[in-house]
């Protein structure tokens, strides 16, 4: 596992998993952009789809989650050097009432019509400002247990997080040094 400095600041970083040639959320973008991959995800998991979002309409599944895929990379990838990316990205947990060490956090896709965004990208807080992608999914369940592809997103934060704790990476100094 390696880190890619994202924005090229320092504060948004993306796991390089083992085996993987680009960083996490590359991959992820890629995914959403690609009309084939979003296809079969809409085909396996179109009940969900149905019962969550009242949609059963493939095309226009995969029309809204490219259109939010834009919007979310436009704000991620264009984020100004003094943008708060505290404002970006919430904790993962709905009531979470204290800030932890590494805690799990997301981000939502921004869905102006229709219905709500079902893009998420998920990450570790490092500190303040300054956050690491491990990952991203369509979320169409109310909780990511619910499905074998969000309980996986889970899995991979929980290992990054291990990771970091074992290796004494627990703020931005730390991936710095552990990059170079």
């Amino acid at each position: 596992m390696r880190f890619e400095d994202i924005l090229h600041n320092g504060r948004l970083w993306a796991v390089v998993y083992d085996g993987d040639m680009q960083d996490i959320l590359t991959k992820t973008f890629a995914n959403w952009f690609d009309p084939d991959f979003l296809y079969k995800f809409f085909v396996r998991n179109i009940k969900d789809l149905d019962t969550y979002f009242h949609i059963t309409d493939l095309d226009r599944a995969i029309y809204d989650t490219m259109e939010d895929a834009a919007m979310l990379s436009c704000l991620m990838l264009d984020i100004r050097p003094e943008a708060n990316l505290e404002n970006f990205f919430r904790p993962l947990e709905n009531h979470r009432i204290h800030e932890m060490l590494l805690s799990k956090e997301k981000a939502k896709g921004k869905r102006i019509t229709t219905h709500a965004s079902w893009l998420r990208i998920y990450a570790i807080r490092l500190e303040k400002g300054t956050y690491l992608i491990t990952g991203g999914a369509i979320k169409l369940t109310h909780f990511m247990a619910e499905r074998e592809h969000t309980l996986n997103e889970l899995k991979k934060m929980e290992m990054v997080r291990n990771y970091l704790l074992d290796n004494g990476i627990i703020d931005a100094d730390g991936i710095k040094n552990e990059t170079l």
